[in-house]
């Protein structure tokens, strides 16, 4: 039988159960579960793999507990700046976008830009100009406004601090993820984060820069990163996976625990990555007190965690 995997994840940072109350954490779980629900269901049913991460990305935007979409923090400017990227391993087709506000699913717009725009990479109001040609849902300042995000940004927005998500007391990088290898044997990954509380200029992080926070080769490995983003940018992390693999020949964890453990951390990156290879092996790493994931495999493999 054909094998599938996914894998997502919900960013990562200090997440300390100390500091999570139950009913928190039992929130968190549920949101993972239904979003690998969601891409599971569609690779089950014989879904690509790029249908299945756009799907599963879409589920965490929706989710305001999760820094992407309806939950992105807000701008030293109080307003919401998104970023997300979506790649497919069979074509290397990609598509990306940046600094863009109002767009309900920004993943759903990144995958129009790859299959539409004849284009990879768009960004502000040019971007949101063709998702409102291509008729992708647009939503009122309103429907991004969380209190919890609101009030976290009034603690630092006098100041030259950003925070990379959550409260004052924690640091947790806010990006969701998912990767997923098909019954055709196609890798996908994709990529969206609402960026960094306080940020300012135009800030864009690692999530849509492809090979950097988001990459999918079909000769190596599907990879979705979340963390501190600019050390993810001059790591080219996700890109330096697959070279690993495919240059020196190592298996998915090995390269995943390389860039994570080493090189990430020779430049204090930090945070984590997940990937799937093309047998359908997940891998779930990052150097941080904790990660938000959840992965399944037709072969029965499923798991759900938060913490180290």
């Amino acid at each position: 039988m054909a094998k599938y995997s996914l894998a997502l994840h919900g960013g990562a940072g200090t997440i300390l159960k100390s500091e999570m109350t139950p009913e928190l954490e039992t929130a968190y779980i549920a949101g993972l579960e239904q979003a690998l629900q969601t891409g599971v269901s569609v690779l089950d049913n014989g879904g690509s793999s790029l249908e299945a991460v756009c799907e599963t990305v879409k589920a965490l935007e929706d989710n305001a507990l999760f820094n992407a979409g309806k939950g992105s923090v807000f701008t030293n400017s109080g307003t919401h700046e998104m970023d997300a990227a979506i790649m497919e391993g069979s074509s290397l087709n990609a598509g990306a976008v940046a600094g863009v506000k109002n767009v309900r699913n920004l993943i759903q717009l990144a995958l129009e830009i790859m299959k539409h725009s004849g284009h990879v990479f768009l960004c502000g109001e040019g971007a949101l100009e063709f998702a409102k040609k291509q008729k992708i849902p647009i939503e009122p300042d309103s429907y991004f406004f969380s209190q919890y995000r609101y009030d976290q940004w009034l603690r630092v927005r006098e100041t030259e601090v950003y925070k990379l998500d959550h409260s004052a007391t924690d640091t947790k990088f806010g990006t969701v993820g998912a990767v997923a290898l098909d019954i055709r044997g196609n890798l996908a990954a994709a990529t969206s984060t609402g960026g960094m509380t306080n940020k300012k200029f135009g800030r864009v992080g690692d999530s849509p820069v492809i090979g950097t926070g988001t990459y999918a080769n079909n000769k190596t490995c599907a990879i979705s990163c979340t963390g501190h983003g600019e050390p993810f940018i001059r790591a080219v992390a996700a890109y330096d996976v697959s070279c690993l693999m495919e240059y020196k020949g190592l298996s998915l964890h090995e390269a995943v625990a390389i860039v994570v453990n080493k090189k990430l951390t020779d430049i204090e990156g930090e945070g984590g990555m997940i990937g799937i290879d093309r047998l359908g092996n997940v891998a779930m790493l990052f150097n941080c007190p904790g990660m938000y994931r959840a992965m399944q495999t037709s072969q029965g493999q499923r798991q759900i965690a938060i913490y180290k």
